[in-house]
């Protein structure tokens, strides 16, 4: 292991991998490495370790599920964080009268959330049904479709600052649009979520439906994220519309690049197959962007998020 790493983490309750595979860890499969993979072991830990980046101007991510990232292939620089330690992933719920508000850590499982509270007959996030993340993916995005947004149920969000203060933001004090959220900088410990009790088949019942959905119009593939763009906004029309009908539309369906393709079923899924590389999948992402512009003049935006040496994005 790289000694920097070692001597600068090495009285924490942390476990460090240096020169970590970050390819392995994400839905494509694909990438590079990272300077070091940081797994705190207790809120605590995660707060000295921020401190720690901060003061030696240390870059920091924060690695999720990993079913919306594209990492380069030449890596990333700094530290990535991963909260995959069970403190990280609690949940509790309140139980004194009814049930008003859950609480649930930045590291639990999206899918197996909405799993738990169909099972408890709570309501209000079942709108995220078969989207994978972790939470604090979640929020950080503002994940949703077709059946809401999980920022329609926040009532708060704690945040780890950069200087290792624990912070908690109203919703009042947030702002989540779009596939975005405008958070303070830090990293995410928990959320509160505002919920309904409700008969426990009713609920049972929505999620299906949900989940049927998905399946009926989403290709389903370990080598892919969700949709790859964000559905732009025509201004003629002053609505949003399908970045997929729009791709579809400009011909590119089954499109490849290497071994990077774009999905014959839904064009907003881009998917890859052993050997691919994260450039073939950015050289179809600007193809697509050109594309549909050229054709329509309306910019695509990547939902997918890219991290590179040279500046995260796209």
């Amino acid at each position: 292991m790289d000694r920097h790493w070692t001597n600068l983490f090495s009285d924490l309750d942390v476990q460090v991998q240096a020169d970590a595979p970050l390819g392995p860890l994400t839905w494509f499969g694909i990438g590079g490495r990272a300077d070091a993979l940081v797994n705190p072991r207790s809120p605590e830990a995660l707060a000295e370790l921020l401190r720690r980046c901060l003061h030696n101007q240390i870059r920091v991510r924060v690695l999720g599920s990993g079913a919306n990232l594209l990492v380069d292939d030449a890596g990333v620089e700094g530290v990535v964080i991963s909260l995959t330690d069970p403190s990280f992933a609690s949940l509790e719920v309140n139980t004194e009268g009814g049930i008003e508000l859950m609480k649930v850590g930045a590291g639990h499982d999206l899918m197996k959330l909405v799993t738990e509270c169909t099972r408890r007959g709570l309501t209000g996030i079942e709108g995220m049904t078969g989207i994978p993340a972790q939470i604090g993916g979640a929020l950080a995005m503002n994940a949703g479709g077709r059946y809401g947004e999980i920022g329609d149920a926040v009532h708060a969000v704690a945040i780890v600052r950069p200087d290792g203060e624990l912070r908690v933001y109203a919703k009042s004090e947030l702002n989540f649009a779009y596939r975005h959220a405008t958070l303070p900088d830090g990293v995410i410990a928990w959320a509160t979520f505002s919920m309904r009790e409700e008969n426990p088949v009713v609920v049972r019942a929505r999620v299906h439906e949900y989940m049927a959905y998905k399946r009926s119009v989403q290709p389903m593939s370990n080598c892919a994220a969700g949709c790859m763009f964000k559905n732009p906004v025509d201004p003629a029309q002053n609505q949003r519309v399908s970045a997929g009908k729009l791709i579809d539309e400009a011909g590119l369906k089954g499109h490849r690049v290497g071994k990077a393709f774009i999905s014959d079923r839904h064009a907003n899924f881009f998917t890859c197959e052993p050997g691919a590389r994260t450039n073939d999948l950015r050289e179809l992402v600007q193809l697509a962007k050109r594309v549909v512009f050229d054709r329509t003049g309306l910019a695509l935006e990547t939902e997918v998020v890219f991290w590179s040496r040279h500046g995260d994005g796209s």
